[in-house]
């Protein structure tokens, strides 16, 4: 039975982790996902420069190029980098749902769980970007 090596396990990585993200950022741009995710962008982000629900769809586009990426060696660091930049960025609103849990239910994971969640997945996306 054949062993994986370490950079076989990295590759996987690295390619679950691009699916992920350009699987969710798809759901960007799926109407009845949108209307939720534009209600956790806080108000001090409305207006400044976008509405929330284009908020929305430019994390969208940021979730899919990062995962994409991922997947090619010239811009692998760099997406990992920027999605790494991302997960920081993007922190605010996950905090907001965390905040009103009543408002958002099941897609608001309460807040040192999320922490945790971000934590990882930032070094996910650096490990994966820079190995």
């Amino acid at each position: 039975m054949a062993t994986m090596t370490a950079i076989d396990s990295v590759d996987l990585a690295r390619v679950i982790t691009a699916i992920v993200f350009v699987g969710i950022g798809i759901t960007h741009f799926v109407p009845p996902i949108v209307r939720p995710m534009a209600a956790m962008v806080p108000r001090v982000f409305h207006g400044r420069p976008f509405s929330p629900r284009a908020w929305v769809w430019v994390t969208g586009v940021a979730e899919i190029a990062g995962g994409l990426g991922l997947l090619f060696e010239p811009t692998r660091a760099a997406a990992g980098i920027a999605l790494a930049v991302f997960l920081v960025c993007v922190f605010p609103a996950n905090a907001y749902a965390a905040q009103h849990r009543d408002q958002f239910g099941a897609i608001a994971v309460p807040f040192w769980p999320r922490l945790a969640m971000q934590v990882l997945l930032i070094a996910l996306v650096l490990w994966v970007g820079l190995a």
